[in-house]
């Protein structure tokens, strides 16, 4: 049995975390069997997926497996998670997380490495490392807190806080949140969107900018030029922009309901 399903839909797989019986804890099998599909998706498709079978998308990292490591093959560990969720986070294309029930530890490690987050409302987060005795392992510590910030991520270890979907979504950890039946179909709506852009501009978005977050103002804007001037003279961008100029391409339209600190309502307009 395939701890990580792969399933290409169209331009966009999905891959699905198969180890409902632990609450799809990560091992070393499974990330093995993650890091291959994710090289297979970074192949044949423009856009990923990653969800989990059962009532849980992930509750961590399986702390059966951790017993009697040594201080080495803990490090070890820690480096292989490093490099299959940098390979996610850092690779050449988009990646949505599917959210649902426990997203905690390891496997909330794994969603702050993809670039989108969906999560049902029924959704809990949590970082209990503290509680455990252990420290977060799989980059939590770079890209959890770069979503979060210090303070809150803080508070998850040291308290053992729990966050509901709606906390999650303010923090910055989900970017939307949707019903109980309405998971994939947000998560594939919006990855199929990403999998229409130019596969550069998507490489260069998933790569450039947490980079250039992470420069100095004169680097960043330094890099965002030089972005920006390669991405633009591609063939792809010139027919695009093209498109557009002669009002072949969609319109942008405002929202059907205007946000509630608004005053105004939608519109038509083109940008």
């Amino acid at each position: 049995m395939a701890l990580v399903e792969y399933e290409l839909r169209g331009h966009v797989a999905v891959l699905t975390l198969n180890r409902p019986e632990k609450r799809n804890a990560l091992n070393d099998a499974m990330l093995e069997e993650l890091e291959q599909a994710a090289k297979r998706a970074s192949s044949e498709a423009k856009a990923a997926i990653i969800c989990g079978h059962g009532k849980h998308f992930c509750a961590g990292l399986d702390l059966e497996e951790q017993s009697g490591k040594s201080v080495m093959q803990g490090i070890e560990g820690s480096r292989m998670w490093h490099r299959v969720f940098s390979y996610i986070q850092r690779g050449k294309i988009p990646y949505f997380s599917a959210l649902h029930g426990a997203v905690i530890g390891g496997g909330l490690e794994l969603a702050s490495v993809s670039h989108i987050r969906i999560a049902e409302t029924n959704t809990f987060f949590a970082m209990p490392e503290g509680q455990r005795g252990i420290f977060v392992g799989g980059g939590g510590s770079v890209n959890l807190t770069r979503l979060i910030g210090v303070s809150r991520m803080s508070d998850l270890m040291l308290t053992g806080r729990v966050y509901n979907a709606a906390e999650a979504e303010r923090a910055g950890i989900v970017n939307y949140l949707v019903d109980t039946d309405n998971l994939m179909d947000k998560a594939m709506e919006l990855a199929e969107r990403a999998a229409e852009n130019a596969p550069l501009s998507n490489y260069a978005i998933i790569n450039g900018l947490q980079r250039i977050h992470d420069s100095g103002y004169d680097e960043g804007l330094f890099f965002e030029s030089m972005i920006a001037s390669l991405t633009q003279s591609t063939p792809e961008a010139t027919e695009r922009m093209r498109a557009f100029v002669e009002k072949r391409a969609a319109r942008i339209e405002a929202p059907t309901k205007a946000p509630t600190n608004s005053p105004t309502g939608g519109g038509n307009d083109e940008r």
